[in-house]
């Protein structure tokens, strides 16, 4: 059995809790604390600082990319609808429809949505770039007003 390590980072809208093993990390989702928990240190593996620094570099909108190893736990169908999400570019949007299509299942518009989200890796896995057909923000486990910021945060520092 693989250890598992948690690593906090303070982004600019909250602690983001990172979790992960040595190899590669498994969940990164936004906690309402008000202070950091688990700081970084020696003895946290290299995949967790990667992570930390990569995201570090997001928030200070140098960093449109994510390279760390990484691992989802889910359906068949939720792992193509997160693979999916992957995708959409930074700065830009997509809706469920548009992810129902690209999986080739565009009757599932409900299940992308349910998919969505359930996501663990918050920003790399970027759900937060999906809003309605309407063009309206939709759900997001971490807030509509981090959503909004995070998608007004990349158009800020689209190349």
């Amino acid at each position: 059995m693989s250890k598992h390590y948690q690593l906090d980072y303070e982004s600019p809208i909250g602690i983001i809790e990172i979790a992960g093993t040595a190899d590669a990390i498994y969940s990164i989702l936004f906690v309402e604390r008000e202070k950091i928990e688990n700081k970084k240190h020696d003895d946290v593996p290299k995949v967790l600082l990667d992570c930390f620094d990569q995201l570090d570099a997001y928030f200070k909108g140098v960093g449109h990319e994510f390279t760390f190893p990484y691992f989802v736990e889910g359906t068949a169908f939720q792992k193509s609808v997160w693979s999916a999400l992957t995708s959409i570019p930074y700065a830009k949007t997509g809706s469920y429809k548009d992810i129902a299509v690209s999986i080739g299942n565009e009757k599932a518009i409900r299940a992308v949505g349910s998919a969505n989200g359930k996501n663990k890796l918050s920003i790399v896995i970027p759900c937060h770039r999906i809003i309605g057909s309407n063009g309206k923000l939709t759900g997001y486990a971490g807030g509509l007003w981090r959503k909004e910021w995070l998608l007004e945060h990349e158009r800020n520092f689209v190349k």
